[in-house]
């Protein structure tokens, strides 16, 4: 402060062990959280290919971009605003700080930077949260109505939090440029370090919106066929979100327990939190590349139980590494091009899907049999039943057999 005299040698040595720690730290999660999206994208390439990206495959990258700018605003309040910002300081020590003494400067700019901070890190919370939404909606692809309500009920949700937050931050304190006033004291509301109106509004925003999309997909995951060992690893997978909840819990607790250090201490866990966020964000889809490297000193877990109360859902076939559309799937079909007297008949049924919608009309049925498995369908003029039945093929590189299949099974007279 201004009337507390130059800092001690010993002051300003700890000080700088201090910044030179928390910037070890900030890049060195800012370099993991980016190698982990790269990940995530290499093992999408494996498993669709760049053509069929969806939209959260595009997302976490735009989510990169806002958690570059926050890194380097958590590294410019450190080294240019030195942690300062317009909190922190009694009345006697604003009216005896000049705007002509550098800490002046300092505080100004570590407010707006605080500002900035607050409105980036709620933009990257949405980016992120958006992405695990659409995820989802690939996760729950060809169930029901309303399994899909609950995602989208997530975005409207996770919408309404980042609307509270942003308007926190914008009409939380006005006139605006009282954020970084400093004499006289703006009050609690305009000191964006530690503003009670955009601490708790952000806090409220993440603990909903973190619970809900924990249990979203956690019905289904236990509904499914997969092994009660792939059920909790995907589980693990699936509910890692509830770190970023921890984070968030210890963030506030600090700005408002320590309105000195709190800032500094929010700004440190506000670094994870952004961490977090990214790698659980990304982590589904890059376990099934971990799975297929680690699968020669593990062996394959793709076994399925025989009772099934729902039909697995895509994603969940992703997190385990297989599913239609993986790189195993389409390199075999490459190496057959496409003839199927190229293709071994090890196939196993997994599922058939039903979808059964109104104004039946059962005469307009027809059975395609064409040396595949067999498909119900009808006039797509009319609405009925269809029968999918999805099934895993598997080359055997020992042997390949060309054997005549026989004449197609005779075609029944009535289809029901």
């Amino acid at each position: 402060m201004a009337d507390a005299g130059p800092p001690s040698p010993e002051a300003i040595a700890a000080a700088m062990a201090a910044a030179r720690t928390f910037n070890i730290t900030l890049w060195t999660l800012y370099a993991i959280g980016v190698c982990t999206t790269a990940l995530r994208t290499y093992s999408r390439l494996q498993q669709v290919g760049f053509a069929n990206f969806e939209t959260d495959d595009y997302l976490v990258w735009v989510a990169i971009l806002f958690y570059t700018t926050q890194a380097s605003l958590g590294y410019q309040i450190g080294n240019l605003a030195q942690g300062l910002a317009n909190n922190g300081m009694t009345d006697e020590q604003r009216m005896l700080l000049l705007p002509s003494d550098p800490e002046w400067d300092r505080r100004v700019i570590g407010s707006k930077i605080q500002v900035m901070g607050w409105t980036c890190y709620s933009t990257l919370m949405l980016i992120l949260k958006l992405a695990v939404l659409f995820f989802y909606l690939r996760l729950t692809n060809g169930l029901g109505r309303r399994y899909r309500m609950r995602v989208h009920a997530g975005f409207v949700l996770i919408i309404a939090g980042w609307l509270a937050s942003v308007l926190a931050v914008f009409v939380g304190c006005l006139p605006f440029h009282k954020y970084w006033q400093i004499n006289p004291n703006p009050g609690n509301s305009c000191q964006p370090a530690v503003s009670s109106p955009v601490v708790w509004a952000s806090f409220a925003a993440n603990v909903t919106s973190d619970i809900y999309l924990i249990i979203i997909p956690l019905p289904l995951l236990w509904g499914s066929r997969l092994r009660l060992v792939e059920k909790i690893g995907s589980t693990l997978v699936l509910s890692a979100g509830i770190f970023v909840l921890v984070c968030a819990t210890l963030k506030t607790i600090f700005v408002v327990t320590d309105d000195v250090n709190g800032a500094e201490l929010a700004g440190a866990w506000g670094t994870r939190e952004a961490f977090v966020a990214v790698v659980t964000t990304n982590l589904p889809m890059v376990f099934p590349l971990f799975k297929a490297w680690l699968k020669p000193l593990f062996g394959s877990t793709s076994q399925r139980t025989t009772d099934n109360k729902y039909k697995t859902p895509d994603g969940f076939r992703s997190i385990g590494g297989g599913g239609a559309g993986g790189s195993n799937s389409r390199s075999q079909f490459r190496r057959g091009n496409g003839n199927s007297a190229n293709i071994m008949t090890n196939v196993t049924f997994t599922e058939s899907e039903e979808r059964i919608v109104n104004e039946i009309k059962m005469q307009n049925m027809k059975t395609d049999v064409s040396g595949g498995p067999r498909t119900a369908h009808k006039d797509t003029s009319h609405k009925g039943i269809v029968v999918l039945t999805e099934f895993d093929v598997t080359e055997d590189a020992r042997s390949v057999q060309h054997s005549d299949p026989g004449p197609p099974p005779a075609r029944p007279k009535e289809a029901w």
